[in-house]
């Protein structure tokens, strides 16, 4: 792929991917040249979107199939399965002691594992771990482990049984129809099943801090495709079947939130 090839390294929304309105306006511009995926073939630039009806905030496209399969040939240092297993594993645990009070036992779904922290520690608390990532050598590794792991996308994932808690931490933002994702896990779901998200927040104070002084690094985060706020992402929960239960705030990335919905309809 060549720079002369940027206008088709997208597939351009051309209307909002929650709601549907073309009513759009330019949210922000930004350079994804610093991110440690960026290829030089790829444009640096990356445009915003803001959907004036609803105010979600997206890109102007998501990747095209032959960006993607680019970009993936990289895997972050910290995504790659047993990454500083050690830390990570406190900070699973206090993402599973938030889920216990709706659920204890049964099929533990985690949506894009990556160093594969969360499902190990889901396993000690009593879960059965699945995993699902996009990245195949993560995968095969998570099965080579023991687990049972999947390289496949959450929309397409069919399972001989129904899960008591599916996990997305900070996987909503990288799917491109983050309607579809919530939609698979109502799915995949048992009735009162319980899910937990992480992500940036766009309505927390520290966001509007950096935004002022132009210093938010998530306007270039080559792998995202939304900037979620809270309440934002509450009404796509209530749309997809979920009820909010908890919101809190997250210890894996900067300014990031966490909520544990319920599969209510």
């Amino acid at each position: 792929m060549s720079r002369e090839t940027a206008m088709n390294e997208r597939i351009f929304y051309g209307k909002c991917p929650l709601c549907d309105s073309v009513a759009l306006e330019d949210a922000y511009t930004a350079s994804c040249a610093t991110h440690p995926l960026y290829r030089q073939e790829l444009s640096p630039i990356m445009r915003w979107k803001r959907c004036i009806p609803c105010r979600h905030v997206f890109t102007e496209g998501y990747f095209t199939e032959e960006v993607c399969r680019l970009i993936f040939t990289a895997t972050n240092e910290n995504q790659q399965v047993g990454f500083e297993l050690e830390q990570q594993r406190h900070v699973s645990a206090r993402i599973v002691e938030k889920i216990l009070p709706y659920a204890s036992s049964g099929h533990w779904l985690d949506v894009g594992f990556g160093n594969g922290s969360l499902l190990f520690t889901v396993q000690e608390y009593g879960f059965v771990p699945v995993g699902i990532d996009l990245r195949r050598e993560n995968a095969q590794r998570m099965a080579d482990l023991g687990v049972r792991s999947y390289w496949e996308d959450i929309a397409r994932l069919s399972l001989d049984f129904e899960c008591s808690v599916i996990s997305m931490a900070d996987v909503l933002e990288h799917m491109p129809f983050p309607r579809a994702g919530l939609q698979a896990a109502y799915r995949l779901l048992k009735q009162g099943g319980i899910l937990f998200l992480s992500m940036p927040n766009t309505e927390s104070a520290i966001w509007q801090a950096l935004n002022e002084n132009q210093a938010n690094p998530y306007w270039g985060e080559i792998e995202h495709y939304h900037n979620f706020s809270r309440s934002r992402l509450f009404q796509l929960l209530r749309e997809c079947g979920f009820d909010p239960l908890r919101y809190g705030i997250s210890e894996r990335y900067r300014f990031c939130m966490e909520v544990v919905a319920k599969k209510v309809r």
